[in-house]
């Protein structure tokens, strides 16, 4: 499904707002354009009318004549588009330009006494053209009949302007609509732009539950602002609920599963092996459902939380100081390559734990070392856990990273560490990857980018030292 963007649809709608507005703009403009060119055309014509007029006089038998007329010469040219004519019932005088064609004679209605009258011709005029004709009645002596002068002209130059002055200016208005839909586009890209900040704080809310929207901007914002800051505070306050739910649950089960533990003990120690067996196989089944939603909640408030940017050198030291007084840490060499400012954005007791889990695991098969080094560059950093023992093939290298699945069977544990390890890295921002380290053991390792941790700081590797 495409998403619907408020971008587009106010653009399209400005777009099409403005479009609507130049076509009505065009035939207004259109229309008064050819008002104008009628009222100029009414007042060449009636002064052509007027001279018609002034020379008109009747003959004994009482048709019209006139004397001289209009001076234009198109007059005296034959199909010229311009033409006079007076008519009367006893004749009709017309100008040369009609040569043998004759202008109707208007209606009544269509040449008035008071005034001269514009009309445009129902059919076609002399020599087929379409025209418009001025026409008035005129009386030149009480006892004298009336005679209808008339001027008529030729419509097409007047249609052709018409024409012509339609295209050009929509050809105009059509520049003008790309110009404004342009400005438009501008000032929705403005006015859209405090909500690309928005989402930039929601990216922080994102990596963070204790992060909080920033004071709006703009006014029309700060409804929207508050009410996202209040779901935040209510989803931290649900997090930090469910954290102290499972700390409780943790804690209230340890009691029960050492009296357990001790009755299994018990009952080992009378003879039954196979009831201890039973108890021992129902402990350890409760022990890692309980590891497991701890876990689920580590991993999620990993992913909330976020946090202040962290060393991680001194992690690893502690790490590292608690397994070497192990049985089996304590025959292997550590080195620790990591620069002492390098840090990673995170909380440090989920670190904490996804460096013990990798570690354990590395001082489980390790023969004589477990290195641990630290790089970083521009925008990215990474950790990587190396140990020289048997390794894994690297067909096996994801199915290994999969919650409950173990290659080495013979020892104890759930298969659970390095999962949550994955999941703990990836809900921080990060990517865990397993490959061969140089001596031909396991070599795991840990990379965050800038990008996806915004605490980040770009550290070149440094001098390191060794415990």
């Amino acid at each position: 499904m495409i998403a619907r963007s408020l971008h587009r649809r106010l653009l399209l709608g400005a777009a099409t707002a403005i479009l609507l507005a130049l076509a009505i703009a065009w035939g207004f403009m259109t229309v008064l354009f050819e008002r104008h060119l009628e009222r100029r055309l009414q007042d060449d014509m009636t002064r052509d009318a007027l001279q018609v007029a002034a020379a008109l006089s009747l003959s004994p038998g009482g048709a019209p004549l006139v004397a001289g007329g209009p001076a234009d010469p198109r007059f005296a040219q034959p199909a010229s588009g311009y033409y006079w004519q007076a008519s009367s019932e006893a004749g009709v005088s017309r100008s040369r330009s009609l040569w043998d064609e004759a202008l109707p004679v208007p209606e009544p209605a269509a040449a008035p006494h008071d005034g001269w009258r514009l009309q445009r011709a129902k059919q076609p005029g002399p020599f087929g053209q379409p025209v418009v004709v001025l026409a008035r009645t005129l009386a030149l002596g009480p006892a004298d009949s009336p005679v209808v002068v008339a001027l008529a002209q030729d419509l097409r130059p007047l249609v052709s302007a018409q024409r012509e002055f339609g295209r050009e200016l929509a050809a105009f208005l059509l520049v003008l609509w790309l110009v404004l839909t342009a400005a438009a586009w501008l000032q929705v890209r403005l006015g859209l732009r405090p909500f690309r900040a928005v989402h930039r704080d929601l990216a922080q809310l994102r990596d963070s539950a204790s992060a909080r929207m920033p004071e709006a901007r703009l006014a029309e914002l700060a409804p929207l602002t508050a009410a996202i800051n209040a779901l935040a505070e209510a989803r931290e306050s649900d997090l930090e609920q469910a954290r102290r739910r499972a700390a409780d649950l943790a804690h209230g089960l340890k009691t029960p599963l050492a009296a357990l533990a001790a009755q299994s003990r018990r009952a080992r120690e009378q003879g039954a092996a196979d009831a201890a067996d039973g108890m021992d196989r129902a402990i350890a089944a409760i022990a890692r459902t309980v590891d497991a939603e701890l876990a689920r909640t580590r991993i999620a408030a990993a992913g909330q939380a976020g946090g202040a940017p962290v060393a991680l050198r001194p992690l690893v030291e502690r790490v590292v100081a608690v397994l070497e007084r192990t049985e089996q840490g304590g025959r292997l060499a550590f080195d620790i390559d990591v620069p002492p400012a390098l840090q990673v954005a995170a909380r440090p007791d989920d670190l904490a734990e996804v460096l013990g889990a990798l570690l354990e695991n590395a001082v489980r098969f390790a023969r004589v070392q477990v290195r641990v080094r630290g790089v970083a560059g521009p925008g990215w950093t990474t950790l990587t856990i190396e140990d020289d023992g048997p390794g894994i093939p690297p067909a096996q290298a994801e199915a290994v990273l999969a919650r409950g699945v173990r290659l080495d069977e013979s020892g104890g544990g759930d298969g659970l560490g390095l999962a949550i390890a994955r999941e703990l890295v990836e809900a921080m921002g990060g990517e865990i990857a397993l490959g061969a380290s140089p001596p031909g053991g396991l070599a795991v390792r840990l990379s965050w980018t800038a990008r996806r941790l915004p605490g980040h700081r770009n550290v070149e590797t440094g001098a390191a030292g060794s415990s």
